[in-house]
């Protein structure tokens, strides 16, 4: 079944994609292949000591957000942005059904849930008064 909105929570080792509409909520997990990832920058090396974003990760969570009417990226830190980044490039269609990328901490699927519910409410009645 197709649902009308998807909300994903991402940040470099998991995403959680969950769609739903009116009465039907489908949650996925997917997890970075590479496992847990700690990266640490050390005084006097080169580079930024940051993690290269992950190609295969991020097309893996854009195949779980599947053909959802609108999309909400959200998540606790950098992550969104380049997986935003990355739809925006290698994703065109998806790109367009993108309503927002918000920063959220580590909610619950419940409270991940609730959170969107309110967002695309909110998005649901601009468009309304068009």
């Amino acid at each position: 079944m197709s649902h009308v909105h998807a909300v994903v929570w991402l940040d470099h080792r998991d995403a959680r994609v969950v769609d739903f509409s009116v009465d039907e909520t489908h949650a996925v997990t997917v997890h970075h292949a590479g496992g847990h990832r700690q990266v640490h920058h050390r005084a006097g090396a080169t580079g930024s000591g940051h993690t290269n974003d992950d190609r295969h990760f991020f097309d893996e969570v854009v195949t779980a957000l599947g053909d959802a009417r609108e999309v909400l990226v959200t998540g606790p830190g950098t992550a969104k942005i380049a997986f935003s980044d990355h739809v925006t490039k290698h994703h065109a269609a998806l790109a367009k059904r993108i309503v927002g990328v918000e920063t959220l901490d580590h909610p619950s699927e419940g409270e991940l849930l609730a959170h969107a519910r309110k967002v695309f409410k909110r998005i649901d009645a601009m468009l309304g008064d068009r």
